[in-house]
């Protein structure tokens, strides 16, 4: 069975002090939201574990997460993999939004079309040394001189330049949050253990209770001053 993101996370008891409820010894479990799961470096950092993934159309993580993994519920799995804090400005956005987007930004189509700025066609000598990159912003009447050893000469390349428009752009930008890397399925159960580890509260202090569970004291909601430690 697959695990939810909130079922990792651990418990707290908090006292609930609001008008409704001033009893002392009530508590309030909540989950640690503060608590935040990661894939163990070991594992993040070998691209043995992974596999390319491009996210199709609009997405979102829990549809890659059921394509991929059969289970829409590990979608956390999935944000993990790319380290992604913030699905709104760290994943693709739909064609809905991105128009929006755009719109917002550039005020109106005219001006999403206007040039961005220009790039580089490339530069490479007859033996295919590349003295230029491709895709590389330059000045629009950038040129570039350079000894081409199979030719035994100087040669001065101009024209080499290309035009971006604000659209190409911000395309590039969200073409590049389509590119990801999945979590192959046979590594799910080793994730787990690791985050079920990693997630428990260490021994120690007034507030532990067990692996799973803190225990908070002081806990004033309506007033300023908040002597709890998650």
């Amino acid at each position: 069975m697959a695990k939810t993101y909130f079922r990792q996370l651990p418990d707290f008891d908090f006292v609930n002090r609001t008008s409704e409820n001033r009893n002392i010894s009530a508590y309030e479990t909540v989950k640690n939201i503060f608590k935040r799961a990661k894939i163990s470096d070991d594992i993040f950092s070998d691209l043995t574990f992974f596999t390319k993934y491009k996210i199709v159309g609009d997405d979102r993580p829990d549809i890659v997460a059921n394509k991929f993994y059969d289970d829409p519920r590990l979608d956390w799995i999935v944000l993990l993999s790319n380290n992604i804090m913030n699905v709104q400005t760290e994943w693709p956005m739909t064609q809905s939004d991105y128009y929006d987007f755009l719109i917002d930004k550039y005020g109106d189509e005219e001006t999403i079309n206007k040039v961005h700025h220009h790039r580089c066609t490339g530069v490479t000598t007859n033996d295919g040394i590349v003295i230029v990159p491709e895709g590389l912003t330059i000045e629009s009447d950038f040129s570039v001189t350079y000894f081409d050893a199979s030719i035994g000469s100087s040669v001065t390349k101009t024209g080499i330049s290309e035009e971006v428009t604000n659209l190409e752009y911000e395309n590039d930008i969200q073409d590049a949050k389509r590119n990801i890397f999945l979590l192959k399925p046979t590594y799910l159960n080793i994730v787990f253990d690791d985050i079920e580890d990693l997630m428990k509260y260490k021994k120690g202090g007034t507030q532990y209770w067990n692996p799973t569970l803190k225990r908070g004291h002081n806990l004033n909601i309506n007033g300023t001053q908040l002597h709890t430690k998650f």
